[in-house]
């Protein structure tokens, strides 16, 4: 059953890598299953089997990421600041730059771009047990820039380390967050 299971990941992870090259050089709606099942030297019928079709794929994908950065920012500490929580962020984007370069590039997904927004609106939110409608807003320009900055540091090919990225967001985040709660 354990080389089963392991051939299992294999092909999942052969579709999903392949899945996401062809984003980087293709738009979404020119990527067909068999681009993919080609790309990951699997059958379509493997791909079936897994998803239902390229958006399900798309979608479980986005969806295993977002988890994933959810659980490692629930593992960072409670109080830690924004930098710190930066630093967490882009080392998890570093870590899987082929799928942020492929959502965020011009060629990747609207679709990813909400959930991403949404995952930093519950990151800002996080630490309040009550929001007002003026923090909401604040929320909403802050997490709309968190997405702008780091879709920026992909499409730029990362021009600063993670880092200095980390840092200057948090900087920019703890100002304008004291700024808006006095």
């Amino acid at each position: 059953m354990a080389k089963t299971d392991r051939r299992i990941r294999k092909s999942q992870e052969a579709i999903k890598r392949a899945f996401i090259e062809l984003m980087l050089e293709k738009q979404f709606d020119q990527i067909t299953i068999q681009n993919i099942s080609d790309r990951a030297d699997v059958s379509r019928r493997t791909i079936y089997l897994h998803y239902l079709d390229k958006y399900d794929l798309l979608d479980k994908l986005i969806k295993e990421h977002i988890d994933e950065m959810r659980e490692v920012c629930e593992k960072a500490e409670d109080d830690a600041d924004y930098i710190s929580m930066g630093e967490v962020w882009f080392a998890y984007f570093e870590h899987h730059y082929l799928f942020f370069s492929a959502m965020l590039g011009s060629k990747g997904s609207p679709f990813f771009r909400a959930h991403f927004l949404a995952f930093f609106l519950d990151e800002l939110k996080r630490s309040e047990s009550e929001i007002t409608t003026a923090q909401e807003v604040d929320h909403q320009f802050l997490g709309a820039a968190i997405v702008g900055v780091v879709e920026w540091w992909f499409k730029h090919e990362r021009p600063l380390s993670p880092t200095v990225m980390a840092q200057r967001l948090g900087a920019l985040l703890e100002r304008n967050l004291e700024e808006a709660n006095p």
